[in-house]
C-alpha cells in the first residue's frame, strides 16, 4: 500500500511514522508513506495557500488550486487516482471495520486541513471521502492523519508478524479485547486467572471470550446495542 500525505507541516510525521512497527514497515516495503509539502504548490514568491474567506468571517481558507495541483502531482507519479481523503471534524467517525475495507485499496491519499477548512469547491471536486477521529476539532489535520495512518497500516499484510496481533484486539470483531496478564504470576496479592496458567486451550479461548463480552458489556454497552 502507499499512502501519500498533502500536509503544511511534513517534518511533523518522521517522528510518529517513521520508527516502531510503522517504522520497520516501511523499511521493509510493506507499506509506502510519502509526505507533500503544500505550499510547493503555490503560486506567489511568499508560498501562500491561504486566503480570506468569501462573505466575511474569522481565519483563513485553504486555497483550492494548490491542493488540487499537488494531488494531480500525486496522481501522475503513481500512475492512477488513489482515493481522496480529506481529515475532517464533519466526516464520519473512524472505525475499524471502515479501516479494514480500506486496507483492500493499493493507493490512498490524505489531504491535512488548516486554518479554518478547505475552499469547498476543492472538496465538492475532488474528495472522496471525509474521516474525522472524534466530534472534537483540533489545530489542524496532522495528527487525525497520522493517527489514521498509523491504524490503517497496521491492516496491510506483512505490518504485523500475523493476523492474529490486530484480529484479536479492541474493535477488530465489535467488541473490547479481554484482560491479558504477564509474570509474576502473583502481582502484590493479585493473581493471575487460574484458567491462564492450565495450558488448556479450548478453556482459554472460552475464558476470553466470555471476558471480551464482559469487558464490553461494562466499558462500552453501546457497541453492544450497536451488533
Amino acid at each position: 500500500m502507499r499512502i501519500d500525505i498533502i500536509t503544511l507541516f511534513p517534518e511533523m510525521f518522521a517522528p510518529v511514522l517513521g520508527d516502531s512497527i510503522i517504522g520497520r514497515a516501511r523499511k521493509s516495503g510493506a507499506v509506502e508513506i510519502y509526505t507533500h509539502q503544500l505550499r510547493d504548490f503555490a503560486f506567489d514568491k511568499h508560498r501562500r495557500v491561504d486566503d480570506s474567506p468569501y462573505g466575511g468571517g474569522m481565519g483563513m481558507l485553504m486555497k483550492a488550486e494548490p491542493i488540487a495541483l499537488c494531488f494531480e502531482h500525486i496522481c501522475e507519479e503513481i500512475g492512477s487516482r488513489p482515493r481522496f481523503i480529506y481529515m475532517s471534524p464533519q466526516g464520519k467517525t473512524l472505525c475499524q471495520q471502515r479501516l479494514r475495507e480500506l486496507g483492500e485499496l493499493e493507493n490512498i491519499c490524505v489531504l491535512c486541513g488548516h486554518y479554518e477548512g478547505v475552499d469547498q469547491r476543492l472538496l465538492d471536486a475532488m474528495i472522496d471521502e471525509e474521516i474525522s477521529i472524534g466530534d472534537y476539532v483540533l489545530t489542524g489535520g496532522e495528527i487525525p492523519a497520522m493517527v489514521f495512518t498509523d491504524a490503517l497500516c497496521r491492516m496491510v499484510p506483512g505490518v504485523l508478524t500475523s493476523n492474529e496481533c490486530f484480529t484479536e484486539e479492541s474493535h477488530f470483531n465489535g467488541l473490547l479485547e479481554y484482560p491479558q496478564y504477564t509474570k509474576p504470576a502473583v502481582w502484590r496479592g493479585m493473581e493471575v486467572p487460574e484458567v491462564l496458567l492450565s495450558g488448556h486451550h479450548a478453556n482459554i479461548d472460552r475464558w476470553r471470550a466470555e471476558k471480551s463480552v464482559e469487558v464490553t458489556r461494562e466499558k462500552r454497552p453501546d457497541l453492544l446495542r450497536d451488533e
